[in-house]
Parts: C-alpha cells; structure tokens; sequence
C-alpha cells in the first residue's frame, strides 16, 4: 500500500499515523493494543508456539494466552529504552526523561537542559529545544558523521552503482563543503565512512535538520562526556562543570527479547539481534522468523516481511 503522493517527502507525525491506521483498516488487520508479551515458549508436543501477553491497560491485569503455529518476532531494534549508569544520577534534583518519554520542548522554555547523546533523537531534541527557548546542551562523546537528507539520497541512489568505500568518500567530501571543520565546536569525524559504519556497526549518521546551524551560532553547546551528577551539577570529563534543570537522556535502545523469548538458541542472540549475517537472517527453527532485526531500515524489514510470508505459505 503506497505512501499517498499528497503527504510530505518526509513524513509528519500526524501522517505517518493516519498512514498505519489506514494501513490497518484497508487489511482488515485488528491489533491488540496495550498488551506485553512476557513469555513465549514452542510446545514440541502440539506443534505450536504459546504467547502470553499482559493487558496493560487501564484497571487491568489480565493475562491472554496464544497459539500459533507460527511466530514472528518484529520487535524492532529500537524496543526498550536504555540508562546509562553515571555516577550521582540519583542524586540528580531536575527532571530526568528518555528520549521516549520527550513530547516537545514547550515546558522547557527558559530552562537549562542537557541533552545525552549524539544520535539523530539527541540531535533533533537539542534542535527542538533550542527553538522552544531552552538553554541546550548536548553530549557529544564518540566521532559522528553528519550529513544532510540530500546527500543521504544520493548515496542511497548511488548503492546501485557503486562500493560503498567509493559511496562514503564522495558523502565524506560533500559533508565537509557544506558543514566544514566542527572539531572546534566539538564534533569530531569518525575515520570510516557513513554507509560503511552503518553496515557493519548498525551505526546510523546524524541526518541534519538545522541543529548544525544552532551549534555553530552558540545557540546549543557541546559538551563531553559526563564524569558525575551531583544535585543539579554535573562534572563533564573536561573537568567543567555546569548546573541543569533537566536531562534527556537520547542514550539508545536495548532489546528484551531474550527475557521472554524461550528456548530459541538458533534465531537471536543475547542482545536480541540476528544469528546469522543478513540475508540469512530471517528463520530460525520450529516456525519462528524475525523482521526488521538485520539493520537493514524499513527495506530490510519489507524483504524479510515477503520471505516470511512466502514460507509460510508454503509450509501451509
């Protein structure tokens, strides 16, 4: 089911929520909604997979039970928010928030807030804040590369012609015309390439919408890494130190899988990603297959979505 042409080249939130809902009704698919699955396990003697879910929703417990013959696990890479452990945090006095808890920067407006964590959620929170009148900061820690929707075209379009070490040495060079020299305002370039990173770490660029700008006006501050949190001070590893109202921490995700997911050992590791290297990724044993796991964006999870289809159809 096509995008509709009349919706932006870059989704909105509000459209990208009518699409899915769309989507669901044009199907006649019927999601359960706010249920957890806390426990799936293969019963060898029917053949078939028993899923637990909990009702999450309001006033309720419950707990549903499944079976299917098959199992798809599509619980993405990004499922279940990730904290780092920093000294003092507890200790902290301001608000403390996930990136997935973020909404706006509205409430922020004329406090100071400190964002953890370079990605493209850090970057484009910071952007958000510094426009809603906050005073923005942002750790930065690890060398990142930062391109634009424009080049992040063209080198998708180039991945049909050419390697992607040729890919990352022109996006490499286009990124250093338009956002020159960053180190010194604390951004370094990591030595290999975007689409290299990408493929072999899961590592995506920062895609930039305007925080490039902010950083370079003043308007957000990089920082370092955080040494220790003490009241609503904390200690960057430069050895400065500065006072917050608030930190959002863009720290990433980690994956539960292996939680409630039993007696697989074949499919996923520990870290809830694939066994096997894409593009064998996808089957794992006993009718249980997984989608959107190979770091490979949405395109992979689409293909692996027509090969789990296809399968199952078969054994049918």
């Amino acid at each position: 089911m096509p995008i509709p042409k009349a919706y932006s080249a870059y989704l909105s939130k509000a459209e990208f929520i009518q699409y899915l809902n769309d989507y669901a009704s044009h199907f006649g698919i019927l999601p359960i909604l706010h249920h957890a699955v806390e426990a799936a396990a293969y019963d060898e003697v029917a053949g078939k997979w028993k899923v637990k879910a909990r009702d999450c929703g309001m006033g309720s417990a419950e707990v549903k039970e499944y079976r299917s013959r098959f199992l798809v696990v599509a619980t993405g890479e990004s499922c279940d928010a990730s904290w780092p452990e920093i000294e003092g945090l507890r200790s902290f006095n301001g608000e403390v928030l996930h990136s997935t808890q973020y909404k706006n920067g509205k409430k922020f407006k004329d406090k100071s807030v400190l964002v953890v964590g370079s990605g493209n959620s850090g970057m484009e929170i910071s952007l958000d804040l510094a426009n809603s009148g906050a005073t923005t900061s942002i750790v930065v820690r690890s060398p990142i590369h930062i391109l634009s929707r424009t080049m992040t075209h063209v080198g998708l379009v180039l991945l049909k012609y050419l390697s992607l070490n040729r890919i990352d040495s022109i996006l490499t060079v286009m990124s250093k015309l338009v956002y020159g020299d960053l180190s010194k305002f604390g951004i370094q370039r990591p030595k290999e390439g975007p689409f290299v990173m990408k493929n072999k770490y899961g590592k995506y660029p920062v895609i930039d919408v305007g925080t490039c700008r902010k950083i370079k006006q003043g308007e957000i501050q990089v920082l370092p890494g955080i040494k220790s949190i003490g009241g609503k001070s904390v200690l960057f590893e430069n050895g400065n130190e500065y006072s917050f109202d608030a930190i959002v921490f863009a720290t990433g995700f980690k994956r539960s899988t292996k939680y409630w997911l039993k007696g697989d050992g074949y499919l996923l590791n520990d870290d809830g990603l694939p066994v096997r290297s894409y593009p064998d990724h996808w089957k794992g044993k006993n009718g249980l297959y997984c989608s959107g796991l190979g770091r490979n964006t949405i395109y992979g999870a689409g293909i692996d979505a027509q090969k789990i289809a296809t399968d199952v159809k078969t054994l049918w």
